[in-house]
């Protein structure tokens, strides 16, 4: 639990680096909420219409969780951002090619891609290693 929930602790800290673990559990959990409160907010405004389909209240109450979730996607952008920009910083890139999210349909693919490659090893020009890699390590898949 502690990985999923290490990117909201550094907030909106852009700096240094991060594993791929921290950024894979952090989507996890990311995940994982979305799907509970999607099942929730079903859930509840077909509680609240009762089975009626001309019940006022379930539309605005489906409005109002809707509003609820946009404010909850705001509140998870910043450390979201920020943990992208510490996976580019763990592979030696700047933290701007987080950008690249924003190119219709391929971007999604090209950070996929990113995201899934494992940083320098050792130290770079973005901090230490946070797997505790010295210089003295050899990578035989490489």
């Amino acid at each position: 639990m502690e990985w999923m929930t290490l990117p909201l602790k550094r907030y909106a800290d852009f700096s240094g680096r991060s594993r791929r673990l921290e950024y894979w559990m952090y989507t996890l959990f990311l995940v994982h909420v979305t799907f509970a409160s999607i099942i929730l907010a079903v859930t509840i405004s077909v509680a609240v219409a009762g089975g009626n389909s001309k019940s006022a209240t379930a539309p605005l109450l489906l409005v109002a969780l809707i509003g609820f979730f946009f404010l909850a996607y705001l509140a998870v952008l910043v450390p979201t951002l920020a943990v992208q920009v510490r996976r580019f910083h763990d592979q030696d890139l700047s933290g701007w090619f987080v950008l690249l999210g924003f190119i219709p349909y391929l971007g999604a693919l090209i950070m996929l891609i990113f995201m899934c490659i494992d940083g320098t090893p050792g130290p770079n020009r973005f901090g230490p290693d946070p797997k505790g890699r010295g210089e003295g390590y050899s990578n035989v898949f490489a």
